[in-house]
């Protein structure tokens, strides 16, 4: 049976561990600081943040005061929309750099491929971003490069300059969002699958079905969540400030969903909401 700490091979021959503690909608200062605090105290040892949480600072607060080496640390952070092109990268990736104080990053995203600020020129956009990311790579600045929201076109386009293929693809991935048709593309180009939102919405927390599993196997909710996406080979995301919730979510290794159940959690659509277009983002 799996361990928190059990990790996914990247194609660079990179190991990620398989559960990542997400950062998303939580407000910098304490509030953040504590959450990842109370992440790793439970075990975890991947943080997931972003430019455009806004909380950075807090994480890196966090990182250095949590007492585990950082090489025993796994650190993703993303490019925001506003920043794309190479000396605009260059740049955002310095400001990360310094909020979170760290000498190198185990991976970076890029948050959305098509910006609105970019609308009309977002192939070139990410193409000048990509080589900035590689430039960093081979300075081992970055261990891992990655996308996030991409579908297989954003991809496509972006491969027609890369020199190294994105070897993540953060999506958002839960019970009844299968996405069918960028799921099977990144596995066939050796492409790992995170999952954001791995719980979806509050409203999950209402699906019958859902109330009925968590009964039958005598786990939260959010843990048949957590159990599904790793099941179906996803990287989940869980994100909570809350450090019950926290150890809770992590909670996921020793027990397995039935095949019939799974396919079940998969059929549920609709019941996290949709997600966003990522060429239609109004932002």
């Amino acid at each position: 049976m799996q361990k928190l700490t059990d990790t996914y091979l990247l194609s660079n021959g990179v190991s990620i561990p398989c559960v990542g503690f997400g950062t998303w909608q939580s407000p910098d200062g304490d509030v953040a600081k504590s959450a990842v605090l109370s992440a790793i105290a439970s075990g975890y040892r991947h943080i997931d943040t972003a430019a455009a949480y806004g909380n950075e600072g807090s994480v890196g607060d966090a990182i250095r005061e949590c007492g585990v080496n950082r090489e025993d640390l796994f650190i993703t952070t993303k490019l925001w929309n506003t920043d794309h092109g190479y000396d605009a990268t260059m740049r955002a990736f310095e400001t990360s750099m310094k909020l979170l104080g760290l000498d190198y990053l185990d991976l970076y995203l890029i948050h959305w491929p098509n910006p609105i600020k970019f609308r009309d020129c977002w192939k070139e956009a990410n193409a000048g971003t990509w080589k900035a990311f590689e430039e960093l790579y081979r300075a081992g600045r970055i261990r891992a490069l990655g996308v996030s929201n991409f579908l297989p076109h954003h991809i496509d386009a972006l491969m027609e300059t890369a020199q190294i293929a994105p070897m993540v693809n953060q999506i958002r991935l839960c019970p009844g969002e299968t996405q069918d048709q960028i799921v099977p593309y990144c596995r066939e180009h050796g492409i790992l699958l995170e999952a954001y939102s791995p719980m979806g919405t509050g409203k999950i927390f209402k699906v019958p079905q859902m109330t009925a599993l968590a009964e039958k196997y005598q786990r939260s909710v959010a843990q048949i969540c957590i159990r599904w996406s790793l099941q179906m080979g996803f990287l989940p995301l869980p994100k909570s400030v809350t450090p019950a919730r926290i150890a809770e979510n992590a909670r996921v290794f020793d027990f397995e969903l039935e095949d019939t159940d799974m396919a079940l959690i998969s059929s549920l659509k609709g019941c996290c909401g949709e997600s966003r277009d990522p060429d239609n983002t109004p932002f």
